[in-house]
């Protein structure tokens, strides 16, 4: 996405246990603080590039909730976000998650992931 700045891209590691996601979880978000610094940031986080085509990018508001952007690419993914988190497919392509689904989530789409890579700013496509 033009509107997003990022980190280079990893190769994905696959994840098998929920201690393994816990440990990227945790792994992730230091590099995330130490690369945003105490600049002011918005839409900060992670960005899958999946194996079979597309984009999501991951990110926690405030509140703790996730929320997805799955680009027009990724649309094929939503029946599994849907069965991973038992949450219904928005409208959108945005999807607004609740906190504890996020390990469920990522041990779902963990086989289907190809790289992975920071982002220190994207613009959501949320109306308001």
């Amino acid at each position: 996405m033009k509107d997003a700045i990022s980190t280079p891209e990893h190769p994905w590691v696959s994840l098998e246990t929920g201690l393994e996601v816990e440990a990227w979880m945790d792994l992730h978000n230091r590099e995330l603080q130490e690369a945003i610094g105490s600049q002011p940031s918005v839409g900060h986080g992670v960005c899958f590039t999946l194996a079979h085509g597309g984009e999501i990018y991951l990110h926690t508001n405030s509140d703790g909730d996730v929320l997805l952007d799955v680009t027009p690419e990724a649309e094929w993914i939503a029946p599994i976000i849907s069965a991973t988190t038992q949450a219904a497919v928005p409208r959108g392509q945005i999807w607004i998650l609740p906190q504890h689904v996020l390990m469920q989530l990522i041990l779902g789409l963990n086989p289907l992931i190809a790289t992975s890579r920071l982002v220190l700013r994207h613009a959501y496509r949320m109306h308001k």
